[in-house]
C-alpha cells in the first residue's frame, strides 16, 4: 500500500489563520496557537464594534442636531417632539446633514416644530 502524507488540510487552516493575523505584533502574527487566539478575539471585537459604531454615529448626529437647534432657540427634545406632532419623519442622519450643509432648510424644520410645540402646549393648558 502507498504511503499517505498527511497535514495538507492542517497547513491550509494554519495559513488561513496566519493570513488573518498579519499585522499583529510579535508572536501573535507568527505562531499558530497565539495567532488563533488573537484572531478569535479580534473577530469578537470587530462584531461588537460594528454595533457600537452605529451607536456612536447616532450620538454624533444628536449632538449636531442639538447644537443647530439651540442656535435656533429650541432644544433637541422640543424639536423632535414638535416634528413628531407635525408628522415629519426625517431621520437623525439627514437632519444632522441639513444642520451642517443647509442651515436654511434646518431652520424651516425648526419653525415647523416650534409651531406644533406651541400649539400643543396651548391645547394642554386649555384642557387643564
Amino acid at each position: 500500500m502507498a504511503r499517505v502524507k498527511r497535514g495538507v488540510r492542517a497547513h491550509e487552516r494554519h495559513k488561513k489563520i496566519l493570513k488573518l493575523a498579519r499585522g499583529y505584533r510579535g508572536s501573535k502574527s507568527k505562531l499558530y496557537k497565539m495567532a488563533k487566539q488573537q484572531v478569535v478575539r479580534s473577530m469578537a471585537f470587530a462584531y461588537a464594534h460594528r454595533k457600537r459604531r452605529r451607536r456612536d454615529f447616532r450620538r454624533l448626529w444628536i449632538t449636531r442636531i442639538n447644537a443647530a437647534a439651540r442656535m435656533n432657540n429650541i432644544t433637541y427634545n422640543r424639536l423632535m417632539y414638535g416634528l413628531k406632532l407635525a408628522g415629519v419623519s426625517i431621520n437623525r442622519k439627514m437632519m444632522a446633514d441639513l444642520a451642517i450643509n443647509d442651515p436654511a432648510a434646518f431652520t424651516k424644520l425648526v419653525e415647523i416644530a416650534k409651531g406644533k410645540v406651541d400649539n400643543g402646549a396651548s391645547s394642554v393648558q386649555a384642557n387643564a
